[in-house]
């Protein structure tokens, strides 16, 4: 039962319940002025009638609601059971607000029965026509935040199901040229071959014994960077050399996985490889306002001036500007410049958690 009460009385609930007592005592005042002007009595014994009769249906059909629908993420409770709670609270709102009416004027309990037959319809007819008005001008609303939060479910799926993909599509793309770097190893030099199929072994059973979460901590990210930036070590030797730089009050900021590897093996395909003598790669996360910046900077061949950057690195690039897009919209970009001292610097911004 206690359960049953905690699933209904949600604090979001609670709130719609609290913000329809408060429309109905409105609703109750503007027709206690109505009746007073139409010479049904004075203004103060027509606001005890609208307000007793009024609040009382409130609360019978709202709490109804609330208990009929249980775990039920919809507002209202529909067919026969939403039209029966209806008719309960205007019967019990009819019978107990003109109980307290009779009460506070003074007159004999529940006088309404000896109104003439106008009189008592056209009080059944307001008081019904007030109720039904009044829980579908909540059922209306409730209905659109419903539907609002089904959209916002379908398009965090969608996101969820775009991300997925995403991310099935850059692995597989490292793994592959991961493999063609370890076939040309084979032939040239076997023991480097052997170690670098050591670390891949490695970094797989590290990548793909965790979840496929959405996001991991930035942390995390750059230790799996750490792990293929030592695969890629065994590769290329002396000829790569790297430093990460994290600070401690950013490494639980969540980011989606895999967004920094494409960067970095753009940076040793078109920076590092074509230079004799390879080079540094250098990644450091930094605040900026209310922004995270992480910078990947090379000092590699740098970009090719002739065309602009943003068309500069193909598949793995497109494919964290579209990650980005996806998860932060308009408020993140990723921007390719000329390193400070020679090479290509790649800069991420995107927002930090509120």
């Amino acid at each position: 039962m206690i359960d049953a009460l905690t699933r209904s009385f949600t604090p979001g609930n609670l709130k719609d319940l609290l913000r329809h007592g408060v429309t109905t005592a409105v609703f109750s005042c503007v027709i206690a002025v109505v009746l007073a002007i139409s010479g049904r009595g004075g203004w103060v014994s027509q606001l005890i009638y609208s307000f007793s009769i009024g609040m009382i249906s409130w609360l019978v059909i709202d709490i109804g609601r609330l208990l009929l629908a249980g775990r039920s993420d919809k507002p209202w409770p529909l067919g026969l059971p939403g039209i029966l709670l209806v008719l309960t609270g205007v019967v019990i709102g009819f019978l107990g607000g003109n109980a307290i009416g009779d009460a506070w004027t003074g007159k004999p309990m529940l006088e309404f029965r000896t109104f003439s037959p106008d009189r008592l319809v056209s009080t059944l007819m307001i008081t019904l026509v007030a109720t039904i008005a009044i829980c579908y001008y909540y059922y209306s609303r409730g209905k659109a935040k419903y539907l609002q939060g089904q959209i916002a479910l379908a398009e965090r799926d969608a996101t969820d199901a775009r991300l997925k993909l995403i991310e099935t599509q850059l692995e597989p793309h490292m793994l592959f040229n991961t493999l063609a770097n370890l076939r040309v190893l084979i032939a040239t030099d076997p023991p480097r071959a052997v170690a670098m199929l050591d670390s891949l072994n490695s970094y797989l059973r590290v990548t793909l014994s965790g979840s496929r979460a959405l996001a991991h901590p930035l942390a995390a990210e750059f230790q799996r960077l750490r792990d293929y930036l030592e695969l890629m070590s065994v590769r290329m030797g002396a000829r790569l050399a790297y430093r990460l730089d994290l600070p401690e009050d950013l490494r639980e900021v969540p980011v989606p996985p895999l967004l920094l590897q494409p960067l970095v093996e753009n940076a040793i395909r078109h920076g590092l490889e074509p230079k004799v003598g390879g080079g540094e790669i250098a990644v450091g996360a930094r605040r900026e306002g209310r922004n995270l910046l992480i910078d990947v900077c090379d000092t590699g061949v740098g970009i090719d001036n002739t065309r602009p950057p943003s068309e500069d690195g193909g598949f793995g690039l497109a494919q964290v500007r579209e990650r980005l897009a996806t998860v932060y919209g308009p408020q993140s970009s990723l921007d390719l410049s000329a390193g400070p001292a020679g090479g290509t610097r790649a800069t991420i911004t995107l927002p930090l958690p509120a």
